[in-house]
């Protein structure tokens, strides 16, 4: 359902933050595709476009710091900043609509 990129792994709160939403998310029933490998941010985006998830959410120092993560929905390739509650809560609707078509 998501993939969760950590663009910056080793600084204490962008992994804090990682760990926090990726817990909320799984507990929302949600899949999540972790991505906390240590590399450069642009192998991470170019990984997760090949994988094909629907919904992106990227969370680095400078969104961390303002209380927002990045999300990027594969179909359009827009991409809004957003709190972590509004990502959060948008992605929980997204996948009960996607349930509601797919019953």
């Amino acid at each position: 359902d998501v993939g969760l990129i950590n663009v910056k792994v080793g600084d204490a709160a962008t992994d804090a933050a990682c760990e926090d939403l990726y817990g909320k998310l799984e507990g929302a029933g949600l899949s999540v595709l972790y991505d906390d490998r240590d590399d450069r941010a642009g192998a991470k985006f170019a990984a997760m476009d090949l994988i094909g998830l629907p919904w992106q959410v990227i969370v680095g120092p400078k969104g961390v710091a303002s209380g927002e993560v990045e999300l990027k929905e594969r179909a359009t390739g827009a991409r809004h900043s957003l709190t972590f509650e509004s990502a959060l809560n948008r992605l929980v609707q997204s996948a009960s609509e996607k349930s509601k078509v797919a019953a």
